[in-house]
C-alpha cells in the first residue's frame, strides 16, 4: 500500500484532529503518501480531496472540531455514490481509508470495503461512548469534563439560591456522560435511558433531601431519558415546589481542547489504524480494552450489544443520598 485517505464523519468530538495528525505523520514516517478528504463521506463522493504532509497537521492536536470538516450523508447509502467515491480514491491510487466516527461512519466504511473491495480502517470518535467493542471512544472524556465542569459551577449558584437544577447532557440513547459527570460531579440524581426510573420516586427522593437539610439538588439527565423541560414538568406534577432551573449543554459538549486521555487515545489509534491498513486486513476498526488497543472485524464489532455499567450507576446513586 502507497497511498492512503483519512475522514471524519457524523458527529464531530474533541480528539479527532489529533487522530488525523497521528494518522498523517505516523503514514508518512511508513512511507505512505496521505491525503485528506473533506465533509466526510459527501467530500468522498464530490471528490473532495487533497494530500496532507507533516505542516499539514501541525498546530492542531489541540484543538477541538476536525480540520478536515464533517457530515452525515444520506447519499452515500446507496451502492452507485459508493462506486462514485471508490472511482474517485482510485483515481488518486488511494488504497486505504481511515474513517474517524461512530456506528455511521462504520456501516459507510463497511459498504466501501464490501462493495467497493477499499481497505478502511475506523477509529471510534464519537462523544457518546456508545460504540461496544471498546471501552472508551475518541472525545468521551473531554464531553464529560465539559459537562463536570458545568455542573461544578451550577451546583455553587444552586447552593446559594437553594434550588433544584437538572443538568441535560448529551449522548443519544447511551447514558454514559451522564453517569459519569453526574458521578463526578456529586449528583443527587442521575437518570439514563439503560435503566428506568420512577419519577415519583425522584420527586420523593428530592423531598427527603429538603427535610434533611440539603440545600440543593443536582439532577443529571441524559437526553436519551427525556427532555429538561419535560422532567421538570413531571416534578412538579409529582409535588416538587422549589424553585426548579433547566440547563441544557447542548452542542457545548461537543467542542473544545481535547482532554490528555483523549490525546494520547487519538494517537494510539491513528497509530494502529495506519499499521491495520498497511496490513491490508480488510474492513476493520481500531478501539481500547483493558487498557490494550485492539483491532477487530467492523461487522462483529457493530454485532457487540452495548452493555451499561450498572455497578458504577448503583455506586453513583449511594454516593448520591
Amino acid at each position: 500500500m502507497r497511498k492512503i485517505a483519512v475522514l471524519t464523519s457524523g458527529g464531530d468530538a474533541p480528539g479527532m484532529n489529533a487522530a488525523i495528525r497521528a494518522v498523517t505523520r505516523y503514514a508518512i514516517y511508513k512511507g505512505l503518501e496521505v491525503y485528506g478528504i473533506e465533509r466526510g463521506y459527501t467530500g468522498l463522493i464530490n471528490c473532495e480531496i487533497r494530500q496532507l504532509d507533516r505542516r499539514s497537521v501541525s498546530d492542531i492536536v489541540q484543538r477541538g472540531g476536525t480540520i478536515l470538516k464533517t457530515s452525515r450523508s444520506e447519499e452515500f447509502q446507496h451502492v452507485e455514490y459508493q462506486k462514485i467515491a471508490a472511482d474517485n480514491l482510485e483515481a488518486y491510487g488511494i488504497e486505504g481509508v481511515v474513517v474517524i466516527g461512530g456506528d455511521g461512519s462504520y456501516r459507510g466504511a463497511k459498504d466501501l470495503s464490501d462493495n467497493c473491495g477499499i481497505v478502511t480502517v475506523g477509529v471510534p470518535g464519537t462523544i457518546d461512548n456508545d460504540l461496544a467493542y471498546t471501552d472508551y471512544t475518541l472525545g468521551f472524556d473531554t464531553a464529560v469534563n465539559t459537562a463536570l465542569s458545568a455542573i461544578n459551577n451550577l451546583r455553587d449558584t444552586m447552593t446559594s439560591h437553594e434550588r433544584v437544577c437538572i443538568v441535560e447532557v448529551m449522548g443519544r440513547k447511551c447514558g454514559d456522560i451522564a453517569l459519569y459527570a453526574g458521578l463526578c460531579g456529586g449528583a443527587e440524581v442521575i437518570l439514563v435511558p439503560e435503566v428506568k426510573s420512577d419519577i415519583s420516586q425522584v420527586a420523593r427522593s428530592i423531598a427527603i433531601n429538603k427535610r434533611k437539610g440539603k440545600s440543593s439538588d443536582i439532577i443529571v439527565l441524559a437526553e436519551g431519558f427525556c427532555r429538561a423541560g419535560d422532567l421538570k414538568e413531571q416534578l412538579r406534577a409529582n409535588g416538587i415546589n422549589s424553585s426548579i432551573k433547566t440547563t441544557e449543554l447542548g452542542y457545548i459538549q461537543r467542542g473544545g481542547a481535547p482532554t490528555m486521555q483523549d490525546r494520547v487515545l487519538a494517537a494510539q489509534f491513528g497509530v494502529r489504524a495506519v499499521d491495520v491498513l498497511i496490513e491490508g486486513k480488510g474492513s476493520r476498526v481500531v478501539g481500547i480494552r483493558n487498557n490494550a488497543i485492539i483491532d477487530m472485524d467492523t461487522t462483529e464489532a457493530l454485532a457487540i450489544p452495548r452493555k451499561f455499567n450498572q455497578d458504577l450507576y448503583n455506586c453513583a446513586n449511594i454516593l448520591g443520598q
